[in-house]
């Protein structure tokens, strides 16, 4: 698949549009199944072997699944930290406690989003992860990801970089979604490595 990189965020509307419309087509069924091989190509990943403390999501709808993958980092012994949405759309983190321990909430006409139940670590809580789960549609042959547009993971990002912390940054996706460029703007940074059902790439 093949993008140009004009940088405008009206091409990275049309593309979201498009990646959604995909997703949108999967069952139920295909998102279990792609959930649980996608938790063994990530727990083979150095970056997660080695971590003590991963930041990830609960992936909701269509998006790759990512409960297997948070039960298993669980069951090694990893702290494994969930975001809460803010209402300014930055994110606060608190402690994942199994499935449980997940709430669903409703923020306004957004997206209900599994949440968890403990304590709010605050935002900078983010800064202790040794690995970053990153939501998305699309990564690009530079690591370059193209997120839902809400610039709740672009603050997480910014948030790492001026505190001077460099965990590994792994985005999740379908195989499809990793293509040869996508729009990009001066803000976006790249992620260190993609995990799709399939297998595992780096970009740096």
């Amino acid at each position: 698949m093949r993008h140009s990189s004009s940088g405008s965020e009206p091409d990275k509307r049309t593309l979201r549009r498009q990646f959604l419309a995909v997703r949108n087509r999967l069952t139920a069924d295909d998102v279990r199944a792609t959930g649980a091989a996608l938790a063994d190509r990530a727990l083979e990943l150095p970056e997660l072997t080695h971590a003590r403390t991963v930041a990830a999501y609960v992936s909701v709808g269509s998006e790759p699944a990512t409960l297997a993958l948070l039960d298993a980092l669980r069951a090694r012994g990893v702290r494994v930290l969930l975001p809460v949405l803010l209402p300014d759309n930055d994110l606060d983190w608190a402690p994942y406690a199994g499935e449980d321990s997940l709430q669903l909430v409703r923020h306004g006409g957004k997206m209900a989003l599994l949440e968890p139940a403990g304590a709010r670590l605050g935002p900078a809580a983010v800064q202790e992860a040794d690995a970053v789960l990153l939501p998305g549609l699309a990564v690009d042959a530079r690591g370059m990801r193209l997120g839902r547009g809400g610039g709740s993971y672009d603050r997480v990002l910014a948030r790492l970089e001026r505190a001077g912390a460099d965990p590994a940054l792994v985005v999740l996706l379908y195989a499809p979604e990793v293509v040869e460029r996508v729009p990009e703007e001066p803000h976006d940074r790249p992620v260190h490595a993609v995990v799709t059902p399939e297998g595992v790439r780096r970009f740096r």
